[in-house]
C-alpha cells in the first residue's frame, strides 16, 4: 500500500495511472487509515489519531472498563528510586512500552511518559508496571486524541513518518525549548524537551536526557536550545534540497533569560568553556538568520509538557495549545 499527498491533483492522477499500468495497482481513494493511523479531513486541515490502536491496547491489558485517569504520569514520581519487587512478566512491560512508543507518533502529550517508562525495560519493577497501567487508564479517557494538522503541517509530518518530502509554505514555523535541570536522580543529567510547530500544528517534538551533566540551569536550557537548533537546520535543509528558500528567521521561545543572554553575548569566560561549542553553534544560527530566540514566561512555555509530569489543569491547558484534541464522543 502506498500513500501519495500533494496539491497538484493532475500530476497525482498521472502518477496513479502510471502505477496502475506498470504494477496493476488499484486506487483505494482518499486516505482514511494507514498503519494504525486514522485520517479525518476537512477543507483546510486533517485530523490524525490512532483511536483503534489505542482501544486495542486498552483491551489487551484488560482495562476497558477501568476508571480513567486525568494525566498519564503522577507528579513528583520516584520511579528511578523504586525498591519494590521485580515484575514477573517483563516481556509484557516491554511490549506495552513499545506500543506506547508507536502511539506517541500522533500524541505529543505522551512523549514524557514514554521517555520515563523506557528507562526500565531491563529491570522492571512492579511500580513501573503500575505506572504503565496509569498511562493506559489515561488513554481510556482519551482514546480519540490526536493532532489537528493544517495541510502544510501534515506534509512535514508525513515526510518525517514515511521518509518522503512534500513541503508546502504558507505558515510560520515556531519552536519552544525547555529543560528540567538535573532531572535524573541517579545520573543528575538534565532532561531536554522541544517542540516545532507549523502555524498551530505540531510537526516535530522530542523528550531526551542530555548526554552530559549540566552545571547550572542556564546551561541545561542552552543545551536544549542547541538540540532544537539542529532540528531547525534539518527542516531548512529539506526545503533547500527542493529549491525552496525560506528567508525568515524561525521564532524560538525559551523561558530562561540566562540562556538567551548567552546566545546573544559574544564574550566567553572560564565558566562557559565546556559549552563553547554549543554556544558557537547557536550563535552561528542566529547570525545566519535561521533563528530568532525570544523570551516566553514559564506559564506559557508549551515545551514544559515534554520535561516533567504536570497536574491535570496545567497538562490539559498545554495539550490544548499544542493542537491535541478529540472530535469523538466520550467513551
Amino acid at each position: 500500500m502506498y500513500v501519495f499527498y500533494g496539491n497538484d491533483y493532475a500530476t497525482i492522477s498521472l502518477f496513479k495511472a502510471y502505477l496502475s499500468d506498470c504494477l496493476k495497482m488499484k486506487d483505494l481513494g482518499s486516505l482514511k487509515y494507514f498503519l494504525g493511523i486514522e485520517v479525518t479531513r476537512s477543507a483546510s486541515s486533517l485530523f490524525l489519531c490512532q483511536r483503534k490502536y489505542t482501544l486495542d491496547i486498552i483491551v489487551e491489558v484488560g482495562l476497558l472498563g477501568a476508571k480513567p485517569f486525568g494525566v498519564p504520569m503522577e507528579q513528583n514520581h520516584r520511579l528511578s528510586h523504586d525498591t519494590s519487587a521485580l515484575f514477573d512478566e517483563p516481556e509484557w512491560y516491554r511490549r506495552l512500552v513499545g506500543r506506547f512508543i508507536y502511539l506517541a507518533v500522533s500524541r505529543p502529550n505522551l512523549a514524557y511518559s514514554v521517555h520515563i517508562l523506557s528507562q526500565f525495560l531491563q529491570a522492571t519493577h512492579i511500580s513501573h508496571w503500575d505506572a504503565a497501567m496509569r498511562v493506559v487508564r489515561y488513554l481510556k479517557g482519551t482514546p480519540g486524541h490526536g493532532c489537528l494538522s493544517h495541510h502544510a503541517a501534515l506534509l512535514f509530518w508525513v515526510a518525517s513518518f514515511l521518509e518522503g518530502i512534500l513541503p508546502y509554505l504558507g505558515r510560520q514555523r515556531r519552536g519552544w525549548c525547555d529543560s528540567d535541570w538535573a532531572a535524573c536522580p541517579i545520573t543528575r543529567r538534565s532532561l531536554s524537551g522541544w517542540l516545532v510547530s507549523w502555524g498551530h500544528s505540531p510537526i516535530s517534538w522530542k523528550t531526551k536526557k542530555q548526554h552530559t551533566v549540566s552545571l547550572s540551569f542556564a546551561e541545561a536550557e542552552y543545551r536544549s536550545m542547541t538540540a532544537i537548533t539542529c532540528e531547525f537546520k534539518w527542516l531548512k535543509g529539506i526545503l533547500l534540497s527542493l529549491g525552496v528558500h525560506h528567508p525568515k528567521a524561525i521564532s524560538l521561545f525559551c523561558d530562561s533569560l540566562s540562556a538567551l543572554h548567552i546566545a546573544h553575548n559574544p564574550v566567553f569566560h572560564e565558566r562557559m568553556k565546556h559549552i563553547e561549542v554549543d554556544c558557537h553553534f547557536v550563535r552561528d544560527a542566529i547570525k545566519d538568520g535561521l533563528l530568532a530566540p525570544s523570551y516566553v514566561p514559564t506559564t506559557t512555555q508549551l515545551a514544559e509538557v515534554f520535561t516533567k509530569a504536570l497536574g491535570k489543569s496545567r497538562f490539559d491547558l498545554l495539550i490544548s495549545k499544542l493542537g491535541i484534541c478529540s472530535p469523538h464522543a466520550p467513551t
